[in-house]
């Protein structure tokens, strides 16, 4: 899982896969979230922020898009966070058990 500390916070690197049951997994390249959105208009990219931030505990308003505006592979910002503490919410949040609450 590609979580990297920055200043002020992390960045963390995910695979978006629009038009899915949502949900988290860990894939051979990495994290993967999958969300019900459609790739139009960002819906994907920013029901993906929202999950990210709630697996982080955080805020959305904490966590931004840092790359990859038109791409599945996406590097979100996220402030305040430490990467350790990330590291664990992501692999608790990839292992619930499917249908238990989503991303």
């Amino acid at each position: 899982m590609s979580v990297r500390a920055v200043s002020g916070g992390v960045l963390v690197e995910m695979r978006v896969r629009p038009r899915s049951r949502p949900g988290w997994k860990i894939a051979a390249g990495g994290l993967v979230i999958r969300v019900a959105a459609a790739p139009v208009g960002g819906a994907a990219t920013e029901e993906a922020r929202h999950a990210l931030a709630k697996a982080l505990g955080v805020t959305p308003s904490r966590v931004s898009l840092h790359r990859g505006e038109r791409s599945r592979t996406k590097v979100f910002a996220a402030a305040g966070v430490d990467a350790e503490e990330a590291r664990a919410a992501l692999k608790k949040a990839t292992d619930r058990r499917p249908g238990a609450g989503g991303p």
